[in-house]
């Protein structure tokens, strides 16, 4: 069953930051091609919505969307702006790949820019959002396509709104990280995205309903839920795959080597008969048996904690999936 199509142009012609395709072409002789992509031309419809597609819509996490209530917040607003990111000491990482959008590991989160034809009224109001251009095709499956790709493209905007809250993540995101075109302004952005907080999840497909992503989740739920090893390889090399085991290794060789020799010391109490040495035997002895306590109740504690960690997350997303069910159930009834 394909999504429900929302044909929505998400910005007003005179606030679109990138002029329509029709007038960008520094010479008219030549084909019109997408803006910011000189090898795709709008002529030619399949092409274009192989490529849209590819570059908008993160197959992986739209098979994994039913289930990513249990990773992540359950909010499209879960998302930190820019000067938020650097606060959290993460490093701002461009993609292109729409699968990695706001997901996050350790000190990176990826980010994918905004393209240039998502600026442009006239792209959206000829192609993207137009069921009668070529884009949409004649067939069911390539009218899904072109549905799943406009629902993406939409989800993918509003985030921007969240990304970029004030100037200061505007310097970040034109200068910096080269994530938004350097020929606009603040002003203009503001103007262009005042709307974007007005998209519904409705019209978003089922990724943009939420907001960040952790990737070590992803890479934990994938083998259960898409069949894959791994959401997303972040290791290169050998060796920096093997070093994250070295720290609970070498832990768990501590602990072992402790109650080994607390162990021992019990052993050599029990068997020695001296009798002018019973007083520091039975220190030895207490001693071991203390060690060994303090031992138990520390991986105790740790285990503990590790388990009301993941117990209170758990109840925090049931929790926030029957408060959405509400309000939808709740929005149904009024509707």
């Amino acid at each position: 069953m394909s999504p429900t199509r929302t044909l929505l142009v998400p910005f007003t012609k005179q606030s679109q930051l990138h002029k329509d395709p029709t007038t960008s072409q520094p010479q008219q002789s030549l084909p019109l091609t997408l803006p910011g992509h000189p090898r795709v031309t709008l002529q030619d419809a399949a092409p274009l919505r192989a490529f849209l597609y590819r570059e908008l819509w993160a197959v992986d996490l739209e098979r994994m969307a039913p289930r990513l209530w249990m990773m992540s917040t359950q909010s499209s607003s879960n998302v930190s702006a820019l000067h938020q990111q650097r606060v959290k000491g993460r490093e701002i990482v461009v993609t292109e790949d729409p699968r990695l959008h706001l997901v996050w590991i350790y000190d990176r989160v990826f980010i994918k820019p905004l393209p240039r034809y998502l600026l442009s009224y006239g792209f959206w109001s000829e192609y993207l959002s137009n069921e009668k251009s070529s884009l949409w095709g004649s067939t069911q499956e390539e009218q899904e396509v072109c549905s799943k790709t406009q629902m993406a493209a939409l989800g993918f905007l509003r985030t921007y709104y969240y990304l970029i809250q004030h100037e200061s993540d505007f310097e970040i995101a034109r200068n910096e990280s080269r994530l938004l075109p350097s020929d606009i302004t603040w002003t203009e952005f503001c103007v262009f995205s005042k709307g974007f907080l007005d998209i519904s999840d409705d019209a978003v497909s089922e990724r943009y309903h939420y907001g960040e992503l952790r990737l070590t989740r992803l890479n934990l739920y994938a083998k259960l839920i898409i069949g894959k090893f791994q959401y997303e390889r972040v290791h290169g090399q050998y060796g920096a795959f093997f070093a994250r085991f070295y720290g609970p290794l070498l832990f768990i060789f501590g602990i072992l080597s402790i109650i080994l020799s607390a162990m021992q010391v019990e052993l050599g109490v029990e068997a020695s008969t001296n009798a002018r040495w019973q007083p520091f035997r039975y220190a030895c002895r207490w001693f071991a048996i203390v060690v060994l306590a303090c031992v138990a109740f520390l991986v105790l504690g740790l285990v503990s904690l590790l388990v009301g960690m993941v117990i209170n997350e758990w109840v925090f997303a049931f929790r926030r999936r029957y408060e959405k069910r509400g309000v939808r159930r709740r929005q149904q009834s009024k509707a």
